[in-house]
């Protein structure tokens, strides 16, 4: 009998202790309810369109502001500024890049951090002002060249011609259209944009997802090197201090000029949207021009942004041969803001003034 008492004892201790247990993890529950909230985005909402020039208020909606220490607002990686629970933050969109871009929130109370994000787009509020041109000079343009990239430099255009099994970069006289010198690629490999920094010429191909550095005097190879995020090799341009790549999409990614590695990239917008198939490139007086690929279409491109300021319909141009493809090709001479354009096996170069509507 007082094995049974004993047993029954022990039993009532066991059921105790479990209910003490129980009730401790239901206070360790309600407590962490307490201590946690939910938190989004009032302002802009996940999603929102941003239209660049007007002010972006961020603000979060909160359950609980009690405790709270400060929340702190992030574009991407960049730290924007530090609030109180209740406040707002005004962000001027003037001269953010365009395109998708993530904002986070982050709570800060007692220690703990809590992270709130949503996801906005950013594009121009305004349509791109529209150019016309005026034709000031015809040149003869050599018909076998399939032009992907083209530069004055000097006095002599330096110009990449595609396809596989007949890639060159040649030297072309201005006046005559003759070719003064050439350099043929292996059959492998399809030439496209290039560019030159000081005595270097830089030079891609389409989808081998590799560059190539060439002496500009006697066009003979230096090194190459390897593409990284951007998905193939389009248009190259550069402005002095870095270059500029597109890809075939609405991105234009940032190459450093001695490594050619990418660091950063812009996606280009007009108000309508992504402007894609990018193709040939020139940097002209602080603005990347870009010609639309099977289109007689170019686009002005702010290199900070992305956003597209202007455009010119180049659809007057005419061509006489009938091998001849779609407009590709833009070269410009800084000293005296001479613009020229060309296509794919034209028989003509064309000199334009660009002028606005």
């Amino acid at each position: 009998m007082l094995f049974g008492r004993d047993k029954m004892n022990n039993m009532n201790k066991i059921a105790i202790f479990f209910l003490l247990l129980a009730g401790s993890l239901m206070t360790a529950c309600n407590s962490s309810k307490t201590q946690s909230q939910s938190a989004e985005f009032k302002s802009p909402e996940s999603g929102a369109v941003i239209e660049a020039g007007q002010p972006m208020s961020l603000e979060l909606t909160l359950t609980n502001t009690e405790g709270i220490d400060s929340i702190v607002y992030f574009l991407d990686e960049q730290r924007l500024a530090s609030t109180k629970a209740g406040e707002s933050y005004s962000l001027a969109t003037d001269s953010l890049k365009m395109g998708n871009r993530l904002l986070t929130g982050r709570i800060y109370k007692a220690g703990a951090v809590q992270e709130v994000t949503a996801s906005v787009l950013l594009k121009p509020a305004l349509a791109p002002l529209k150019y016309s041109y005026r034709l000031e000079a015809t040149f003869p343009h050599d018909t076998s060249s399939y032009a992907q990239g083209l530069e004055f430099h000097d006095g002599i255009f330096y110009e990449s011609d595609g396809e596989y099994g007949s890639s060159t970069v040649r030297k072309v006289d201005l006046k005559t259209g003759k070719v003064l010198k050439s350099v043929d690629f292996p059959d492998d490999y399809f030439a496209e944009g290039l560019s030159l920094i000081g005595n270097r010429i830089i030079l891609l191909t389409w989808q081998e997802r590799r560059g190539f550095v060439l002496d500009k005097s006697s066009l003979e190879m230096i090194s190459d090197f390897p593409y990284q995020n951007s998905r193939e090799g389009w248009g190259l341009c550069n402005d002095g201090k870095r270059l500029y790549k597109s890809d075939g999409t609405n991105m234009i990614y940032f190459l450093n000029p001695e490594t050619y590695q990418e660091e950063g990239f812009i996606e280009v917008y007009d108000q309508n949207g992504p402007v894609d198939q990018l193709n040939e490139l020139e940097f002209i007086d602080g603005k990347i021009f870009a010609n639309i690929y099977q289109s007689r279409r170019v686009v002005i491109i702010d290199p900070k942004t992305g956003a597209v300021t202007g455009e010119i319909d180049f659809t007057g141009l005419t061509v006489s041969n009938a091998n001849a493809d779609v407009l590709n090709g833009i070269a410009y001479d800084k000293a005296t803001g001479r613009i020229w354009l060309t296509g794919k096996k034209w028989n003509k170069l064309f000199q334009i003034k660009l002028l606005k509507k």
